[in-house]
């Protein structure tokens, strides 16, 4: 005997207009920076998140090359105590 019960289709999920998508550049390569420097601390601020995490560089459209000074000058300044690990200290 044959099953006839309804299938499942897939869901669409309402997508957004095309024309308001924003294109990822990489700060850095738009401003001529050469390097990231670990005491930048406003810039640094900008790439991590509130709980602490670094975001990643297909979230924000960084080159490669720029992401890995990033990381490194974010590491730098957390070990300096110039930007703190976590952002609540329960």
């Amino acid at each position: 005997m044959a099953f006839f019960g309804k299938r499942k289709e897939k869901r669409k999920f309402p997508q957004q207009n095309p024309l308001f998508k924003r294109r990822k550049f990489c700060r850095f390569t738009a401003a001529g920076v050469e390097e990231i420097d670990y005491k930048d601390l406003d810039t640094l601020r900008d790439f991590i998140q509130e709980n602490g995490k670094i975001i990643p560089a297909r979230l924000t459209g960084t080159k490669a090359h720029y992401q890995r000074q990033l990381d490194t000058a974010i590491k730098r300044a957390r070990f300096l105590a110039l930007l703190p690990y976590t952002d609540n200290h329960n």
